[in-house]
């Protein structure tokens, strides 16, 4: 089997958390059509992660936030094995706008763990798993930054 050079292609997962809860879209297209899954997409070339992650994130979805740690890479391989990506789960903090969904998606939405079990996730994108690492990543960052701010001398 000939195999294209240019595989495994990058792309982003835009792994947006706010008030305890992931956004996700429910995507338009295959793979996983019709099944809820984090926003992202291919990576341009000459353009860096953190402008794709926010780039997708804006196209898929209209919200407006600021890309962080990487902290996750899922394969994406069709059965067939002509395609490959791999998508770099990036954690991202929500600045503005509520999810309205584009061409790529059907919905987009805010969503709980708890409230995940309930609907069609896009298993080949291991949705839960990283949506439960984010969650988690982003409650020991406010810790964290709740113990810093706890130390610093009162302005008053």
């Amino acid at each position: 089997m000939t195999r294209d050079a240019s595989y495994p292609k990058p792309a982003t997962l835009a792994a947006v958390v706010r008030k305890g809860r992931v956004l996700l879209i429910r995507r338009a297209h295959m793979p996983d059509a019709e099944r809820w899954a984090f926003p992202g997409g291919k990576i341009e070339p000459g353009e860096t992660l953190t402008a794709a992650t926010a780039r997708e994130l804006a196209e898929e979805t209209g919200v407006l936030a600021t890309p962080g740690d990487v902290f996750d890479a899922v394969d994406v391989i069709d059965a067939d094995h002509n395609l490959h990506y791999v998508l770099i789960a990036v954690l991202c903090r929500w600045e503005r706008g509520e999810p309205v969904p584009d061409d790529d998606a059907l919905e987009a939405a805010w969503f709980t763990l708890e409230e995940m079990a309930a609907i069609p996730v896009a298993e080949t994108f291991n949705v839960r798993a990283i949506a439960q690492t984010a969650l988690e990543l982003e409650r020991k960052q406010q810790e964290h930054s709740r113990s810093q701010n706890a130390h610093l001398p009162d302005s008053t």
